[in-house]
């Protein structure tokens, strides 16, 4: 007489579905169903595909109906950045004396005036 033959029920379709678009590791999956991870991946292999495409699917959708809201700015920045390529581009000048000719102080003030730059540019 063989080994029992697995078979999964609806609901435990449904919850690896689901824990699979919420980002769950399939070896978390598998310990709640108590499960091997193999048996996971071989009897439950369409809903781990799905779960995870359909989840990304929906917050792509949510993402994009709030970008063309007009509500949102961060949302349309951040799709225009990420599908079409935009970037921010910072640029700074700075105009000194050289090393050589600048007393300590004077150094030390233009490496102050530079961080501070920096910082307004990266927003921190």
């Amino acid at each position: 007489m063989g080994a029992p033959t697995y078979s999964p029920t609806e609901e435990q379709q449904r919850t690896v579905r689901a824990m699979s678009g919420f980002g769950i590791p399939q070896a978390d999956i598998a310990t709640l169903l108590e499960i091997d991870d193999k048996t996971l991946r071989k009897h439950f292999r369409r809903e781990l595909d799905r779960g995870s495409i359909e989840a990304t699917a929906k917050v792509a959708q949510t993402l994009f109906q709030m970008a063309t809201s007009g509500q949102n700015t961060a949302a349309a920045i951040f799709w225009m950045k990420a599908r079409a390529g935009w970037r921010e581009k910072h640029e700074l000048i700075l105009s000194a004396k050289t090393p050589d000719i600048m007393t300590d102080e004077e150094l030390l003030d233009e490496i102050a005036r530079s961080r501070a730059a920096r910082l307004m540019i990266d927003g921190e």
